[in-house]
């Protein structure tokens, strides 16, 4: 497998488009267990005879295993090049998908999920890295395009096909379904993409960098997951894991910047595209989790949605992105690519607007229709974000650039979920404080006082629900044009004939 960066040809015809695919499909699958889990707690947890609280670690050990082993991708492609770290995380991965659907006890499950987890997180950026490699130079837009399309849509999926699994099947085959993708997406690479291994260079394992970034970012995610149900700073346990993050993240940027050695290459900072792309779309990605996150959970709990109509719902987005993704990906270049994200990014943000004029009496179409639209600003706003964050690094940088633009887009995704839940569930205690002052019970109703008195706090609750999702569809909404106005940060991009 020792083959030379430049000399191998790009894939062309068939083979372009099964190892394309390959790659894009592993991609979706790693991203999709990120979600597909989330509304099988119940049936996970009752099936192992534990509470649904022990039950959320199985979600949590996952994210914090994974955004652990993201931005280490650079590294470990640097070290054992970037097919071999591929295949090797592939098939991991697959196996522990195996080993955490054979799983009987929660331990055994938490630990395989952990490992899941270590061999996924280098897969999402490495797909990216042999994309770029393995298709043409003039159809790299392209390749960005069809890689970002499963990235975003991919969590969508999860809760739809996690529900549909959990209520006809059982939560084991949630990591069952992960076997035959990954094994058709290891023949594939090993046949197709295999020549385009990267070359390796010796340098010394950095370890101290490594402990660092074990104990900040694994401190900083279950800070975020178990914040809400332990009331944030209340909690001795959260302030703990607050100051460690916040020392050790401190700890690891000096380390890391004087290191000779980093095991993640922090220099990609220096290229004021990639800082200002890679936060820009974390910014925005952030609010479009939160949208993701809470819109299934208002359906859910307000209007009496079941998980899979929920899914469906929510489904919609898929139709118009997967249209323009390859119109997004053919005017990269061509167009200067600030304008596409910031396009996208103000349209994401004028959908969350109309949603903030949702009712709980809206209907079915109320809800599918801004899901529909917004699938138009998709691939503006992803697929330009992450263009333009790879077009200003070096060609050796790529693998640490994906790594790290990786790493920031799951880390603002699990910020944005405990902050959105936490923030949804104030604001309902403070809106159902306020309406319940304003709101006289009548007097003749017809119905018992005990069963009117139900029915009247039952609506003074589904209203404030209502509100507070409101306000917090308010604040995504403003937060997609505040990253749009941070794109005009980034230096004009070259562009091509």
């Amino acid at each position: 497998m020792g083959f030379g960066e430049a000399t191998v040809p790009p894939l062309r015809g068939w083979k372009l488009a099964v190892g394309g695919f390959s790659l894009a499909l592993a991609n979706f699958v790693v991203v999709l267990d990120i979600t597909i889990a989330n509304v099988s707690v119940p049936h996970i947890s009752g099936s192992l005879a534990v509470s649904p609280t022990q039950g959320t670690w199985v979600l949590t050990s996952y994210a914090v295993a994974e955004a652990i082993c993201v931005p280490l991708t650079g590294w470990l492609v640097r070290t054992f090049g970037a097919v071999r770290v591929f295949l090797t995380a592939l098939f991991g991965f697959g196996l522990c998908s195996m080993l955490c659907g054979l799983s009987g006890t929660l331990g055994l499950l938490i630990a395989f999920r952990i490992a899941q987890g270590l061999c996924g997180g280098p897969i999402m950026p490495m797909t990216q890295t042999l994309m770029l490699r393995v298709f043409p130079k003039e159809k790299a837009g392209a390749a960005l395009g069809l890689w970002a399309m499963t990235t975003v849509v991919a969590p969508i999926a999860g809760p739809i096909c996690g529900g549909l699994i959990s209520d006809n099947l059982s939560w084991h085959w949630l990591f069952f379904i992960n076997i035959p993708i990954a094994i058709f997406a290891l023949v594939s690479v090993w046949n197709l993409v295999r020549p385009f291994e990267t070359q390796r260079q010796k340098a010394p394992i950095d370890f101290g960098g490594l402990a660092l970034l074990i104990v900040w970012v694994g401190a900083l995610q279950i800070m975020l997951d178990k914040g809400r149900e332990e009331e944030w700073f209340a909690s001795p346990m959260i302030v703990t894991l607050a100051v460690i993050a916040a020392i050790g993240f401190v700890a690891f940027l000096i380390w890391e910047m004087t290191e000779k050695h980093p095991i993640i290459d922090l220099s990609v900072f220096r290229s004021r595209g990639f800082t200002v792309a890679a936060t820009a779309q974390a910014v925005a990605y952030a609010a479009f989790f939160a949208f993701l996150v809470l819109i299934p959970l208002f359906l859910q709990t307000n209007l009496n949605y079941t998980a899979t109509w929920a899914g469906f719902a929510m489904g919609f987005v898929g139709v118009l992105a997967v249209v323009f993704a390859p119109i997004v990906a053919r005017l990269i270049g061509k167009v200067d690519t600030r304008m596409l994200i910031i396009f996208g990014m103000c349209w994401l943000g004028a959908v969350g607007w109309l949603r903030t004029g949702w009712i709980s009496g809206m209907g079915f179409w109320t809800i599918a229709f801004p899901q529909m639209i917004q699938g138009l600003g998709m691939p503006f706003f992803f697929v330009g974000s992450t263009a333009l964050a790879i077009a200003s690094v070096r060609p050796d940088q790529t693998a640490s650039a994906a790594g790290i633009q990786s790493f920031m887009r799951t880390m603002a995704g699990a910020f944005a979920t405990s902050m959105s839940t936490t923030m949804w569930e104030r604001l309902t205690k403070a809106n159902r404080a306020d309406l319940v002052g304003v709101i006289h019970p009548p007097m003749h109703t017809g119905l018992p006082v005990a069963q009117a008195r139900a029915a009247l706090s039952q609506l003074v609750q589904t209203e404030a629900v209502t509100l507070a999702t409101r306000q917090i569809f308010t604040v995504c909404s403003l937060t997609f044009f505040f990253a749009a106005a941070l794109v005009l940060l980034a230096p004009r991009p070259p562009q091509r004939s």
